[in-house]
């Protein structure tokens, strides 16, 4: 079977929170529940440090304007990490070229990672700090539960990344104004600290 569905199944998860994604496909691979995750995956170092990191977005993630500062630093981080997790998995399996697998893992994430930063700044524009820990709390259980489902049935897991995916960028259409205003607002408060600062 190709290991395409399970590429961009990872690729979609990877650009919500890669952390998450490394340390369950490694997880998986180490206790034998799979034998399509690659041993890099698995080793210890790597287990250990995706968790730390794992750890770090849960907390920045829910904490409001952290998390978009967080996201801006992940722009980078996360496609390529999709990338280097879909090429791991098409190296391990034989049955799709790396180069193919790295575009197909680097693109879906750097697509899903612009729909969970775009919402991101939509969900800061509300005054209360409650949707920020919801929205979170969603985003690392529903990653948690379509890797796993992933790994059992890739292509239904494809499937339902497929239709998140394209439902989150219908979504984030439909917010671009409201995160216009905050890109705004947020302009404009720097412009009033820094003459704040100028000030005697």
């Amino acid at each position: 079977m190709s290991v395409l569905p399970l590429v961009f199944t990872s690729g979609w998860a990877s650009g919500i929170n890669a952390y998450a994604v490394v340390l369950l496909l490694g997880l998986f691979g180490a206790t034998g529940m799979s034998d399509d995750v690659p041993q890099t995956l698995q080793r210890p170092e790597v287990l250990i440090a995706a968790g730390v990191l794992f750890l770090c977005e849960a907390v920045a993630d829910k904490i409001p304007y952290v998390d978009s500062v967080w996201d801006s630093v992940h722009t980078v981080v996360r496609p390529l990490a999709g990338a280097w997790v879909g090429a791991l998995l098409a190296g391990h399996s034989g049955s799709l070229s790396d180069v193919t697998a790295g575009l197909v893992g680097g693109s879906t994430a750097l697509a899903s990672h612009t729909v969970k930063a775009g919402t991101r700044m939509a969900v800061n524009t509300s005054p209360e700090p409650f949707s920020n820990f919801v929205l979170s709390a969603a985003e690392d259980l529903g990653v948690g539960a379509i890797v796993a489902f992933a790994m059992f049935h890739p292509r239904a897991a494809a499937i339902i990344a497929a239709v998140l995916l394209a439902g989150g960028l219908l979504t984030l259409v439909f917010l671009i104004s409201r995160i216009r205003r905050f890109l705004r607002r947020r302009a404009q408060r720097r412009e009033e600290r820094r003459l704040a600062s100028r000030s005697p």
